[in-house]
């Protein structure tokens, strides 16, 4: 699955723009404030419904205007496909309304439409996934997850329900307006699905952790790096995790809260056996996060036999020639890249004719070359 094009309407920086993308590398160039981030995010935007950069989607719209849209063209080999997103703000007391469709029909999800591209983001912000709190890192392998296993999907969703349902079910017996019969039902189906998706998290983990090992070294991580998925449940059956969760019953009941489970497990990205985000220097860290995705990419391309469509930004500039230089081989490798630069110069073999460039200005983007 490819991304051919990117059409935007009243989308950030843009009041109507088109950019097209090559087979293999995109470069877009130019100056800071001019729109190379926005033209990124409209590619994810269009591809996910939903916003990569922004707090809230009213911050998409373009000034003065209060809707925004976004068409992806895309090509599977010889088949075209098309999927759309439109955002219109809200206005006085109205709700703002989103409408996604995938080939012209409406869908609910973008996120379940078979046809769409999957992506891998590289943003300064996104070091949060390094150097943040347990929370992102856990919900950033679920969708590795989801990503490597389509249909395994559902078991985080459903063990994110069972588990408000026994939350709630322990503030209401704290109160004094429930009692504690119904409990052993609900610690046996979230202890069932705990140890599912705590398999999926290992077995994640356990793909990524050699591709990651590699892309750390020869991207010039000193030291060894390592993924250490760290449950806080070494249960083996669901009997093991129940009497786990009846051993810390009293502690949840005095919280209102469970505090044993897979959403309190922590991955762990490391050097030489110590956590980045405590010990390592930003430029370690965003080499790390690059790493991390690199191994993503491997891993996707491997299982699934589908390449994600790479999006970075600003990740050349802290990369000395010859680590620039092996990035951009990586990237030549195989599946679609879009980098975003200031300078032409970062990016080696940027003006080969296989690469397309996208020069973009204040509101505008100018196609250089495509691939042919």
């Amino acid at each position: 699955m490819r991304v051919v094009s990117v059409e935007m309407r009243d989308f950030r920086s843009y009041a109507r723009a088109e950019a097209a993308l090559g087979d293999g590398l995109t470069v877009v160039y130019g100056p800071n404030g001019a729109g190379k981030s926005n033209l990124l995010e409209a590619i994810y935007y269009g591809c996910t419904a939903r916003a990569v950069r922004a707090r809230n989607e009213r911050e998409l719209i373009h000034f003065g205007a209060r809707t925004a849209r976004v068409v992806v063209k895309l090509a599977d080999g010889p088949r075209a496909h098309e999927l759309s997103v439109g955002y219109e703000a809200p206005a006085g007391g109205e709700r703002a309304v989103k409408r996604m469709t995938a080939d012209g029909a409406p869908v609910e999800r973008l996120l379940d439409v078979a046809t769409r591209p999957l992506l891998s983001v590289f943003l300064p912000d996104r070091l949060e996934l390094v150097k943040g709190p347990p929370a992102v890192r856990r919900a950033h392998l679920d969708q590795v997850v989801c990503a490597v296993w389509p249909a395994r999907g559902s078991v985080r969703r459903d063990y994110s329900g069972v588990l408000a349902q026994r939350n709630a079910l322990l503030a209401r017996i704290r109160s004094g307006r429930a009692s504690d019969a119904t409990l052993a039902t609900w610690d046996r189906e979230l202890a069932a699905r705990a140890i599912e998706l705590r398999s999926d998290r290992e077995a994640a983990v356990a793909l990524l952790a050699g591709p990651f090992a590699e892309h750390a070294s020869q991207l010039g991580i000193n030291g060894v790096a390592s993924l250490d998925y760290r449950p806080r449940s070494r249960a083996a059956t669901v009997d093991e995790f129940v009497a786990e969760l009846q051993e810390r019953l009293p502690g949840d009941l005095e919280r209102g809260f469970s505090t044993h489970g897979p959403h309190r497990d922590e991955l762990a990205i490391l050097r030489d056996g110590r956590e980045l985000r405590l010990y390592g220097s930003q430029g370690e860290q965003r080499l790390a996060l690059l790493s991390l995705l690199l191994a993503e990419r491997a891993v996707l391309a491997r299982e699934r036999e589908r390449t994600p469509l790479m999006l970075l930004d600003d990740v050349m500039s802290e990369l000395d020639s010859d680590r620039r230089e092996l990035l951009a081989n990586e990237l030549s490798s195989g599946g679609q890249s879009v980098i975003a630069t200031t300078d032409l110069a970062h990016v080696p073999g940027s003006t080969d004719a296989s690469v397309a460039r996208l020069r973009v200005s204040p509101g505008a983007i100018l196609s250089e070359a495509i691939a042919a």
